[in-house]
């Protein structure tokens, strides 16, 4: 195999593995490397492709070929749709970036990355909802009602009432919050006590999808509309008669937003390529991550589809907040991670629970979560939580007031608490004898438990002294 620069790097055995398709040509469009994803892609060997014109192998030009032009203008191509048949007569729909080569300051050729269209629309949908805790289990897509929202809080029990009473209703709800509030939570309580809760709830994290797939994956596509387009329901056909939940609208394109308000206010939609409009009978729920007037003034939310979407608008608060609802929320958590890891935690220590009761939850109850989930991997079958169990960040997110007077030594009162330096020290290393204790000795593995690389962990244990052979001998716990 011909090799242009790259003689001091195996690059192509790195491209050969790759789970995108990947074609390099030489200036004159010669194919010298395609790999097997790419031939998955185009249905054609490998091995017939290398050695020939890309204008041989696909039906396309200078003007419509993405390398081709890369290799014309020496620019690059990024997110490119592309519809196309093969020599073979196979038609395929991709999204294909492209990317000149140069050595010395000339250029030697240029090589695409190519993605099939269907399979990364189907990855993209697997994944718009962001919080993997949020698993779907109901037939209608959903898992949670407003039963499950723990709150005491006036300005949470103020949000779900209005969610509540607006969930009857066919009016579009916004829902704004920081991340981590629960905004997908109220969303799916929301669908779940109307009268739509039989049919299907449809999350979509707009933030996720490339702008350029974004409108036929909301719309669907019809056939013949282009090249090797076939008919396809976009989400909102898909949603008929039920919920659809754009999470992070904020962050759609606005000329998109533009269409989307015309959705809203025909209750039709129309597929991409054709001029039949389809009935909407569509409950459409939103959300953003900062409150709506502030999007609007920054330029990223159409003022008049704030006006449209958020007829009803509920604002969650953050959890630094919602003081009364954080004992709760820890007792709901770790009743869950007991279930989840066999352990038998009963509470949390006084220093933890004065850490968290200072503490500015920047992550808000995701963020309380996942650090009763890391804590409870840690406490090796104690019953309470301590501030060696707990996740390094958050001593480096919390200020060292708060800090300071969290870990005041409570057997002596007359002696002051320690540094945070000191006290971060010693919280890392305790996890480290922790993790290597579980491990009996073994390094990778107690690298794994501590979320660090062996690199990291072999570091840290010629930082603090610490021998593994000392742990190797030792039964687990």
């Amino acid at each position: 195999m011909e090799r242009i620069g790259f003689e001091d790097i195996d690059i192509y055995n790195v491209l050969s593995s790759m789970h995108e398709g990947v074609v390099i040509a030489d200036v004159t469009g010669k194919v010298i490397f395609f790999n097997q994803t790419q031939g998955q892609i185009d249905d054609i060997s490998p091995a017939d492709a290398v050695g020939k014109k890309l204008l041989d192998i696909y039906q396309l030009t200078t003007e419509t070929s993405p390398i081709m032009r890369c290799l014309a203008t020496g620019d690059l191509i990024i997110n490119e749709p592309m519809i196309y048949r093969t020599c073979l007569g196979r038609v395929c729909n991709i999204l294909s970036d492209a990317f000149p080569l140069y050595k010395g300051g000339q250029l030697i050729g240029a090589i695409t990355f190519s993605r099939e269209y269907q399979l990364l629309e189907k990855v993209i949908l697997s994944r718009t909802a962001s919080n993997p805790s949020i698993a779907r289990t109901a037939s209608n897509g959903t898992r949670f009602s407003f039963k499950d929202i723990i709150a005491s809080d006036s300005q949470m029990r103020s949000a779900i009432r209005m969610a509540r009473m607006s969930a009857v209703s066919p009016s579009p709800i916004m829902i704004s919050g920081e991340t981590g509030t629960g905004k997908e939570l109220f969303a799916q309580s929301i669908h779940n006590h109307s009268p739509r809760k039989k049919s299907l709830f449809i999350p979509v994290n707009c933030a996720a999808i490339p702008e350029n797939l974004l409108e036929g994956i909301l719309f669907g596509t019809s056939r013949g509309s282009f090249t090797g387009a076939i008919d396809k329901p976009g989400l909102f056909e898909q949603a008929n008669g039920g919920t659809i939940f754009l999470d992070e609208l904020d962050t759609m394109p606005l000329t998109l937003q533009v269409k989307l308000l015309r959705v809203i206010q025909e209750k039709k939609v129309r597929k991409l390529g054709s001029l039949k409009e389809i009935d909407l009978d569509v409950k459409i729920l939103s959300s953003v991550g900062q409150p709506p007037l502030k999007m609007v003034q920054k330029g990223s939310l159409r003022m008049d589809l704030f006006y449209r979407m958020g007829v009803v608008s509920i604002l969650l608060p953050p959890l630094r907040d919602r003081k009364d609802d954080l004992e709760p929320l820890v007792r709901h958590f770790i009743s869950k991670y007991n279930r989840a890891l066999g352990e038998k935690v009963e509470t949390l220590s006084d220093d933890v629970a004065d850490l968290f009761a200072g503490y500015r939850w920047p992550g808000n109850v995701r963020e309380l979560e996942h650090i009763i989930e890391a804590a409870m991997n840690m406490v090796d079958g104690t019953r309470v939580i301590h501030l060696s169990h707990l996740p390094p960040h958050i001593f480096s997110f919390a200020g060292k007031d708060t800090l300071t007077h969290s870990l005041v030594d409570r057997e002596d009162s007359a002696v002051s608490g320690p540094n945070l330096m000191e006290t971060q020290k010693s919280h890392e290393r305790q996890m480290l004898v922790n993790a290597l204790t579980r491990s009996r000795g073994n390094a990778a593995r107690a690298a794994r438990s501590l979320g660090i690389s062996p690199q990291s962990i072999h570091y840290k244990m010629k930082k603090f002294g610490i021998e593994r052979k000392a742990f190797m001998a030792q039964k687990k716990v």
